[in-house]
């Protein structure tokens, strides 16, 4: 029988597999797999179950934009058979870190295969949208690419893989109808949100809602004096009533804008990273679940 690090060669070429669960024999020993972020930690684990031992770069309320690894970073990464990340250049200090740790495992960009959204603002080094996983639609299509690789790296547990990917799919899809409803009920002029970076692109597409934000998508961005004050314009010309901060990103701006607009402070939503696990945004069901609960309430007052 092959080995699994055997495996490794030519398992990216059977990402796009059917999800037909294959079978076959192996041993118990958890598939090593590092996930860049919160977000993809926890699809993975929700994927994979016990099969798989999962080592998140980037943890709770942690960002992921301005991360800077350490060393035992890199040694994770070179112990890994899989490294899962977003790719659309969300973590851009992954090359340097694979290149340091000698990775020769599986990489497996979450994203492929959805459609980005071209982004257009003041952030130069970003040509698209990075937070695919705002939608739940998208979410689907990560899911289906990292237990693709899962079932081709570790045959035997494939059935569980897939089965694991059946009950969550089930589960996306629930929530997405759940927060679809929330959000027909809001009223119609009155569905623009301020929050503190680009990151709900693919939300505001999907559901019906407009964001705006004084950062690009990336919080490593600043924004302009005339950026601001264009911000504070708008906010007062359409009647904007609330403004949401980011668990990831300070505050103060956003606290100021609302101090001069007089527009409420509507909750903080998780964007980039999920919430300790006491917290309202623990896996990514949940944060997506909490946001779109955390808007409504606001915005429908």
């Amino acid at each position: 029988m092959p080995s699994r690090r055997s495996l490794l060669k030519f398992a990216t070429a059977l990402v796009g597999l059917s999800l037909a669960a294959p079978t076959s024999t192996w041993s118990d020993t958890p598939v090593p797999v590092v996930a860049t972020f919160s977000i993809l930690g926890d699809m993975v684990e929700r994927i994979g179950g016990d099969h798989v031992a999962v080592t998140t770069l980037v943890g709770a309320d942690g960002d992921a934009h301005v991360y800077q690894p350490v060393p035992a970073d890199a040694r994770a990464v070179s112990q890994a058979d899989i490294l899962v990340f977003n790719g659309l250049a969300f973590e851009g200090w992954l090359h340097r870190l694979v290149e340091a740790s000698n990775f020769d495992g599986i990489r497996v960009v979450a994203s492929e295969g959805i459609a980005p959204i071209a982004f257009e603002g003041n952030d130069d080094h970003a040509a698209y949208d990075p937070h695919a996983w705002q939608s739940l639609a998208n979410a689907v299509v990560y899911v289906d690419n990292i237990t693709a690789v899962l079932a081709a790296v570790d045959p035997a547990n494939a059935s569980s893989y897939y089965r694991n990917r059946a009950a969550y799919v089930a589960e996306i899809k629930a929530l997405d109808a759940e927060i679809r409803e929330i959000v027909a009920g809001l009223p119609e002029d009155g569905r623009t949100v301020v929050t503190s970076h680009d990151a709900f692109g693919y939300f505001s597409e999907t559901y019906g809602l407009h964001f705006v934000a004084p950062h690009g998508v990336s919080t490593e961005s600043e924004p302009s004096a005339a950026d601001v004050a264009a911000l504070i314009r708008q906010i007062r010309e359409e009647g904007i009533k609330a403004i949401f901060v980011e668990s990831i990103t300070d505050s103060r701006l956003l606290e100021q804008i609302a101090n001069e607009t007089g527009a409420s402070i509507g909750g903080t939503l998780y964007s980039d990273s999920l919430s300790e696990p006491d917290g309202p945004a623990s896996t990514y069901l949940d944060m997506m679940r909490y946001n779109a609960l955390t808007l409504a309430r606001a915005l429908s007052t």
